[in-house]
């Protein structure tokens, strides 16, 4: 039997992923929830992985796949078209990214910190290939990531995200922010009056805020990879 909380949890997930097909940030469960830090989320989460509630996507950033509903929960009319078409997107992802699937080749930048910012550092002549259903239209990059302030994104250390190149984001994008021209990270990009926040997803460490001027947008997070050994 689920907790009041993990419930709450789960059919918020449903229901925003109905919605617009996108997970909520985890600064937004913690905001509808009520809690006073990430950490409860994170940990509401990995309960209700373990009961089969959940399940994380590989490859791809804020992807929960609601598995299993509560017991007595009653979907909204609305719910079941949204859902079916959620369902039908996610065995497609699973089913293009077999072996066999074509790969294309993006350039791999380098290490790009999501703890303190460092350099970015480019290497023209390295390449990754990527399931090309993973990129959409226009170009790409990826990079390594360096730190571990973006845990709770389920982004760890040495994963290597894969960026759309863009100079503009939405809040709630996980994005790639140069700052004062020469420091670049991984961030979630808020605006905030005018002033730019660059919020990590880590307890551990502090929200960045900057104005306008000193950060510029160099991409957006669509993917990820992560090896294990």
């Amino acid at each position: 039997m689920l907790t009041k909380k993990q419930r709450e949890l789960l059919v918020l997930i449903h229901e925003r992923m109905c919605d617009d097909g996108v997970a909520p940030s985890f600064e937004e469960m913690k905001e509808e929830l009520g809690l006073k830090s990430k950490s409860g989320i994170h940990r509401l989460i990995s309960a209700l992985e373990e009961r089969g509630y959940l399940e994380r996507l590989p490859h791809r950033a804020r992807a929960l796949q609601v598995k299993k509903l509560p017991e007595g929960y009653v979907p909204a009319a609305s719910d079941s078209s949204a859902a079916a078409q959620q369902a039908a997107e996610t065995a497609h992802i699973i089913a293009q990214a077999s072996p066999a699937a074509q790969q294309s080749a993006v350039p791999l930048y380098g290490r790009i910190a999501a703890g303190t910012p460092i350099e970015a550092i480019r290497d023209e002549g390295a390449l990754i290939d990527v399931p090309p259903q993973m990129l959409g239209h226009g170009e790409h990059y990826a990079l390594e990531v360096d730190g571990d302030s973006m845990v709770q994104a389920g982004i760890n250390d040495h994963d290597i995200v894969i960026i759309k190149r863009a100079e503009n984001a939405e809040n709630g994008m996980i994005v790639v922010a140069l700052v004062d021209d020469h420091e670049v990270t991984l961030k979630r990009f808020r605006r905030s009056g005018n002033k730019i926040i660059l919020e990590p997803e880590n307890d551990s460490y502090e929200p960045r805020v900057l104005a306008p001027d000193r950060v510029k947008i160099q991409g957006r997070l669509v993917g990820l990879y992560r090896t294990y050994h």
